[in-house]
């Protein structure tokens, strides 16, 4: 309280009623599930906005057995001697198997298999 309301009341202090107040906290906690719960359906209706939003713009890769494909170097697999100019795709390489959830097998054209799998996020198709 702020000194001048020590001395004289103000009408929030003089109307306050605590029995009505408790009953009014108790009602307010048991519509916090309630609302929680309209929180969650509004986040979710949201984040399907976004991704519907965001998935229009995208364009899924998928590779057939037996097509050609370049295969993202990375930073590790560069060579630093020719600095900025290294290329920044290897291959050809051929798919050998597709495991159905947009990872890919390779081996190389010699026929040495690549030891992992690849994901179609590193892959691009190799046009000769």
């Amino acid at each position: 309280m702020i000194l001048v309301e020590i001395g004289e009341t103000s009408h929030r202090r003089q109307v306050f009623n605590s029995e009505q107040n408790a009953q009014e906290l108790a009602a307010d906690l048991e519509l916090v599930d309630e609302l929680r719960d309209e929180a969650q359906i509004h986040e979710e209706a949201c984040k399907l906005r976004a991704s519907r939003r965001y998935n229009t713009r995208v364009r899924p890769r998928s590779f057939r057995v037996g097509d050609l494909m370049w295969r993202l170097l990375g930073e590790v697999r560069k060579d630093t001697s020719d600095g900025k100019l290294a290329p920044t795709w290897g291959g050809p390489f051929r798919v050998v198997e597709d495991l159905e959830n947009r990872a890919y097998r390779l081996k190389e054209l010699s026929g040495k298999p690549i030891p992992r799998t690849w994901s179609a996020t590193y892959l691009k198709f190799y046009f000769s």
